[in-house]
Order: C-alpha cells, then structure tokens, then sequence
C-alpha cells in the first residue's frame, strides 16, 4: 500500500498521533510546556533538515524515539532567542 503526501501540513496530520503520544511522555516526566509543535519543530529544524528519503515509518519512529532532554534544549533556545532583555539594574 503506497500512501501518498501531498503537503506538509498533511505530513503533519499524519504524524500527529505519534507527536501526542511523545508529548504525553514529556509531560509523564514533568516536562509540561512541550507542545507537539515544538517537537514538530526541532524533528523539522534539526534531525530532518538534511535527510532525504523518509519513510512515514522512519519519522514516527524519530518522534518516538527523540530523547526528551534534546527537544526541551531546542525549545529554551528559541525561547531565549524571542525574549532577550536588557537589564539596567545590578
């Protein structure tokens, strides 16, 4: 059975039961603010960027299988990337 993606935004779709499931696991030891975009997102910018010729296989196994520590850094880096303050006080 070939199944056939037209967008990545269907790809997405696919792949979300599998990013829910990572994200209750997260939340299981305590890592609560991860959504599943997050983890979309660093899945995407990270261990993706450079890969060719995924199976839908192959990615639902690199959900479930990403150790959570690396998706929480990617997250605090881009968090502190957004919110950088000046402090004028000692």
């Amino acid at each position: 059975m070939d199944l056939e993606i037209n967008s990545v935004e269907e790809l997405y779709e696919r792949l979300k039961p599998a990013l829910k499931t990572k994200c209750s696991e997260m939340k299981r030891y305590g890592i609560t603010y991860i959504k599943e975009e997050d983890i979309w997102n660093y899945l995407k910018e990270v261990k993706w960027k450079k890969a060719s010729d995924l199976g839908l296989y192959d990615m639902v196994r690199d959900v479930l299988n990403t150790d959570n520590e690396l998706i929480d850094n990617y997250l605090k880096s881009k968090l502190n990337l957004n919110n950088r303050k000046m402090y004028f006080e000692d």
